[in-house]
């Protein structure tokens, strides 16, 4: 009775000292039977009295003492996988933050305008036909029929104004001007002569009218003197008129001369050379089939221009400086813009067309005389609206993506991409035109990254 009573105020005082409800006591002897859940201290504690008594010789304080679970192991795996957690979500959160705060960094161009050539801005109301002329143009020849002695140009040669072109045989007209010559300082000194008689003349007339106021001559022999006087002062006033004259008449065998040399009358280019030194050339083709009518023809490259018949029934859409459009024949593929430059206010009765002079707005080599050219003459809408839907937007191939099967572009507003829906109208090289989604200026993203989409946070690259 004394070792259950030991054995029962120990486990009373443990029960009611320790106050551990739910504690599992071990003891030994008693197996896996004896591990309970102390949920009433005061019937465990009998129990194991009575098996201890049945079992075991006597317990001890050992065989009474409480195993505590190993809670401190758990909650410090607990605390580690929370941390983990927090730290991968962290990580996370800050990759986040940084990718939307700095942004995908991308190449941008900008969207281009063209004008749209189907939009109606500037249409074709009427084609015409026509050659290229020059408003300078001239066969030089000679004033006098003469045999051409030297011809100083070729085809294609540019000259400028009173450039020498060819020469005139001008022997006879020399010996002309060189019996002018003689024949007016002959006339010079026998004016020299006469002057000297009216000299002598008037020295004659003052002593014979000095004589008759002393009576001494006659009133004849003064009036003789008087007569003498006046003839020779009369001489010398024709012979003065003929060196005059003569003069005169060596500048005309002088100019004859210049004659013979034919120069350029403006600055050109020289489009054909029609005679040869030997030939005969006359302005009148006096000589008949052998005489030329001229040396050569110039042409002042500056004042081309075309001229064209325009049908009387469409004259009525052309108007002075009206646009237009000419294509050589020669180069087809070659836009040539031009204006109307005056409208003939005449009209040819036998083929009812009007004549139109057409300018080019800017000149080329290539465009010579009389070379066949078609004009295209333009009409401007004055529609506001027309101008603003008459234009198309070009951007590079690989801005464009197909995405849920329609072409779409990203554009970039305030750091962020824009997804456009576009329409792609055609192609142009490495260029596709777009007629709406975007306009011109804007910029849209290049060669755009799989993982992009509308409203990321983007960067432009610097270039």
């Amino acid at each position: 009775m004394g070792g259950m009573l030991g054995v029962a105020e120990v486990s009373s005082r443990s029960a009611e000292g320790g106050g551990h409800r739910g504690a599992q006591v071990i003891v030994p002897s008693l197996g896996h039977y004896a591990a309970t859940t102390l949920l009433d201290p005061r019937r465990k504690i009998r129990s194991a009295m009575d098996a201890s008594l049945m079992t075991s010789p006597k317990p001890t304080l050992d065989d009474l003492r409480i195993e505590r679970p190993p809670e401190s192991a758990g909650r410090l795996t607990s605390w580690l996988f929370l941390l983990v957690v927090v730290g991968v979500a962290l990580a996370g959160t800050a990759a986040w933050w940084k990718g939307h705060t700095a942004g995908i960094e991308v190449k941008t161009v900008a969207v281009r305008a063209i004008a749209d050539a189907s939009a109606g801005v500037e249409r074709t109301v009427l084609n015409a036909s026509g050659y290229v002329t020059a408003r300078r143009e001239a066969t030089v020849s000679a004033k006098v029929t003469g045999k051409v002695t030297e011809v100083d140009i070729e085809e294609g040669m540019k000259v400028k104004e009173g450039q020498i072109l060819a020469r005139l045989d001008d022997s006879n007209i020399k010996t002309g001007l060189d019996v002018a010559q003689a024949q007016l300082d002959s006339t010079r000194l026998t004016l020299e002569e006469t002057r000297a008689q009216l000299k002598q003349a008037d020295l004659s007339f003052q002593r014979t009218t000095e004589l008759a106021r002393q009576k001494v001559a006659s009133q004849a022999d003064l009036e003789t003197s008087e007569s003498d006087a006046m003839t020779l002062r009369a001489r010398v006033r024709r012979q003065e008129a003929d060196i005059a004259a003569g003069e005169k008449q060596v500048a005309l065998w002088k100019q004859q001369i210049e004659d013979m040399v034919i120069r350029a009358p403006f600055d050109g280019v020289v489009t054909t050379k029609n005679a040869q030194p030997g030939e005969m050339i006359s302005p009148n083709s006096a000589g008949g089939g052998f005489t030329r009518t001229g040396i050569c023809t110039i042409v002042d490259m500056k004042s081309l221009e075309i001229e064209l018949d325009v049908n009387e029934s469409y004259i009525n859409r052309v108007e002075p400086a009206q646009a237009a459009e000419a294509a050589l024949d020669a180069y087809p593929d070659w836009k040539i813009p031009c204006k109307v430059i005056a409208i003939i206010p005449t009209a040819d009765r036998q083929k009812a067309t009007v004549k139109v002079r057409v300018g080019f707005e800017r000149l080329d080599p290539r465009i010579l005389p009389d070379m066949a050219v078609k004009v295209g003459f333009h009409e401007t809408a004055t529609a506001p609206t027309a101008v603003a839907t008459a234009h198309k937007v070009l951007v590079p191939k690989g801005c464009l993506q197909n995405r849920d099967g329609e072409d779409i572009v990203f554009t970039v507003e305030n750091g962020k991409a824009e997804r456009r829906s576009v329409k792609v109208s055609e192609t142009q090289g490495d260029d596709a035109v777009l007629t709406g989604g975007v306009v011109a200026g804007e910029k849209v993203i290049a060669e755009v990254p799989p993982e992009l989409k509308d409203g990321d946070a983007v960067k432009e690259k610097k270039s």
